[in-house]
């Protein structure tokens, strides 16, 4: 059933040089069929690794942001004839062995999206996630399930799986370049109705992972906040936003 389905899995990169090789050797490619890496101008030897490689890479001259270099994934992997595309950071934070389960559960057709979810197994904090981190999480994920009427363990894991329905159907080109596309994209899957799964993810932090510092912590923080908001005031028909209300197709 699963070969079906073209599988693409997407690599935002930024500075992965020395967590690269570890990624991609991790990657199941008894289910996938092509890796795409998406360079966003970084300045150590992460194209060179990837080209080694093998890698089908793109190269941003100039620093797009997290939510830019997603668009460049998102874009590269529907043009390439993904029906199923998996976000993977190449900081080997969260373990690709996850890709089978991820995988099935979209091609069983009962969910949309899934996601890897660092709370589910209840020991983010044991795998490094620092305190302020997982507070933040789980105050900000219990503020948006009340805003989106949704029950999901947590908004804010990176490691996402996306039918090419799903991202044909939200409007995510709209979304900020930065952090807070990732909350926004979310927003939108609920808004329009899609199903959203979750598997248990490792948490794992260490020094070559990549991290953001505090000020941008609360800069996502805040847009997350907004994004609900506007999320709650379109549900009630009391504003128009268009990163709701329009499709890209």
């Amino acid at each position: 059933m699963v070969r079906e389905k073209k599988i693409i899995v997407v690599l935002p990169a930024y500075n992965a040089e020395k967590t690269l090789r570890d990624t991609y050797a991790d990657i199941p490619f008894d289910i996938v069929d092509e890796v795409i890496l998406v360079d966003d101008a970084s300045t150590d030897q992460t194209v060179a690794v990837a080209r080694e490689l093998n890698i089908a890479t793109i190269v941003h001259e100039k620093n797009t942001g997290y939510g830019g270099n997603q668009k460049t994934c998102y874009k590269s992997a529907l043009k390439r004839g993904a029906d199923i595309v998996i976000m993977l950071h190449p900081d080997y934070q969260y373990t690709p062995k996850l890709i089978p389960a991820m995988v099935y559960m979209l091609e069983s057709g009962e969910f949309d999206v899934v996601l890897g979810s660092r709370i589910l197994g209840g020991k983010a904090l044991q795998g490094g996630m620092p305190l302020y981190k997982y507070i933040n999480n789980r105050i900000l994920t219990l503020l948006q399930n009340l805003m989106m009427s949704s029950k999901l363990s947590e908004f804010h894991t990176g490691y996402r799986a996306f039918t090419r329905r799903v991202l044909e159907g939200v409007p995510w080109e709209k979304n900020s370049d930065d952090f807070v596309f990732d909350n926004q994209i979310l927003a939108q899957i609920l808004y329009h109705g899609f199903t959203i799964g979750e598997v248990t993810c490792p948490a794992r932090y260490f020094p070559e992972a990549s991290s953001i510092n505090f000020r941008r912590s609360l800069k996502y923080g805040i847009g997350c906040v907004l994004t609900a908001i506007q999320f709650r005031l379109e549900k009630m028909g009391l504003r128009r936003d268009s990163i709701f209300s329009e499709k890209i197709r």
